[in-house]
Parts: structure tokens; sequence; C-alpha cells
């Protein structure tokens, strides 16, 4: 009697559903180049996590999980699927909108020190920029996130962008995509890293000149150039507001600045848009 009154109880009782965690999308309309945030109300792990077919990793952040999406400046604006799947089952599918950006175009020289502006120049520029990226996409990432506090700006100054993120840059015949943005910064101001991990790459470049490269882990990586001295070495752990180096105007640049790029699974997003997230 007692083994069916067990059996008549689970058959009265109704069955459980359980809701999956709060899920928030910042912004759900990107314009291309830009960052997304995906916000999730839970410190678990999930079970799966895509966008647009491409699998996601989550970041352990302030109580719950963190997604940060790289929208490429060429992808094509169109709607997106996003789909989160936690361990007890629970999916949540949403849809993630690109819209396009406004194409600015606007001219740009050769410095003498890099040949000037003759065909020559125009082309070895263009030659070594594509040697240099390769270089620069080839950086690995930890498998783990070494931050946990928000990301902070590399100038304590007052912040004056000078060239913006996503312009094209007219140079001769070439066009040339600026994926960073450049900050006002005079010769020898101190550069610090926006966030704890490691440097893995300090070195001099023929374009980027002085070049430092912080790896945050899970694919997310800063990028800090044209510097005029490195102060860290390659392997190094740095931690938020470390100096890294100094401002400068080495390889291809006409003035003293800092260009900083922040790239997400090897995608060049705005940076300013990236730290918009941390406010």
């Amino acid at each position: 009697m007692a083994k069916q009154a067990l059996i008549f109880l689970a058959l009265a009782l109704p069955s459980l559903s359980f809701a999956a965690p709060a899920v928030k999308i910042t912004p759900e309309t990107p314009l291309q180049g830009e960052p997304v945030m995906i916000e999730i109300a839970t410190p678990n792990p999930l079970a799966e996590a895509t966008f647009d077919g491409e699998p996601l990793r989550t970041v352990p952040y302030d109580g719950g999980r963190r997604i940060f999406i790289g929208i490429d400046l060429s992808k094509k604006p169109g709607n997106y699927s996003l789909r989160l799947v936690f361990p007890g089952g629970e999916t949540v599918e949403r849809t993630i909108t690109v819209i396009a950006r406004e194409k600015i175009e606007a001219p740009l020289g050769i410095p003498e020190k890099l040949g000037g502006n003759t065909p020559a120049s125009q082309a070895a520029l263009v030659a070594t920029l594509a040697e240099e990226n390769a270089l620069l996409s080839s950086i690995r990432t930890g498998a783990r996130a070494f931050w946990s506090k928000p990301f902070l700006l590399p100038l304590r100054a007052k912040i004056v962008i000078t060239d913006s993120y996503g312009y094209t840059r007219q140079t001769g015949a070439y066009s040339i995509a600026h994926k960073g943005t450049d900050l006002r910064a005079e010769e020898g101001t101190r550069v610090r890293a926006m966030n704890r991990g490691v440097v893995r790459l300090a070195r001099t470049f023929r374009n980027y000149g002085k070049t430092v490269v912080v790896d945050h882990g899970l694919g997310l990586q800063t990028f800090y150039m044209h510097l005029s001295r490195i102060n860290v070495a390659t392997g190094e752990l740095v931690v938020p507001g470390q100096v890294l180096g100094l401002s400068g105007q080495t390889g291809y640049a006409e003035s003293p600045h800092l260009h900083l790029t922040v790239r997400l699974n090897g995608t060049s997003i705005d940076p300013m848009k990236f730290l918009e997230f941390f406010k």
C-alpha cells in the first residue's frame, strides 16, 4: 500500500518547470564594429552558447556571467540568432540586429619617415601592414579569464578622441579601415593596462611602432600602439593601471597619440563602446 500511495502522490503532483535565468543584451541593435554584452543572472556556466552558429564563451563577473561578442566592421547588416542553453535544458533564443555603419572616408598621407606620399611607399605600407596584421592575428589567448574587475581607461588625463573608430583612410590608391581609436596623448604620457592580463607581445613594428598587446583571456585582448617606450616584457602578468609604456609617434604616426585597439575573438571593435559596459 505504501508503494501505491507514493505512485499516486507522484502522479498527483504538477510537473515542475524551471525558468531560465534572466538575460540582458546590450545593445540589441549594434552598429557594424560595435561590441555586444550579454548579462546572464547566474554564476553557473552554460551548457551551450552560440551567435550566428559560432560558439561563445562566458566570463564570470559581478556575481553572474558575461558574454562579449565582437561585431565585425564588415559584417552584413541583418538579423542574427543568439542561442543560450542552460544546464537544466532551459533555452533562450534571441535576435540581435546588426545595423549598417555610416561610411566615412578621409585622406591620410604617409609621413616622410615611411617614404612620403609616393606610389612606392603606398605599396610598401599596404604590404607591410598585411604582414604585421597577420602576426597580430596569430597572438594566442588564455583558456580562462585573467580579469575580474571593470576595465579602465588607458590614460589618466581627460580623454580626447583625435581619430574615431570605423572610418576609412584614403592613402593614395588604397583604402585602410581604422579599426581602433586614437587618443590625445603628449609625448611621454604614461599608458596603463586596462585590466589584469598577460603581455603576449612587446616589440616594434614598421607601421604600428612600439606596440604592447595584453591578453585578458578567452579571446579578449587590448593593443597599445605608437609608443615611445615599452616598460613591460612578453610573458609578464600585469595588473589594472600598471604602466605599460609611454605614448609617442613611432611607426605610421604624424603626431604623438595612443592608438587603442580592443579585440574580441580576433574581431577589432570600437574600444570606447566596449568601455561603456563598465561605467
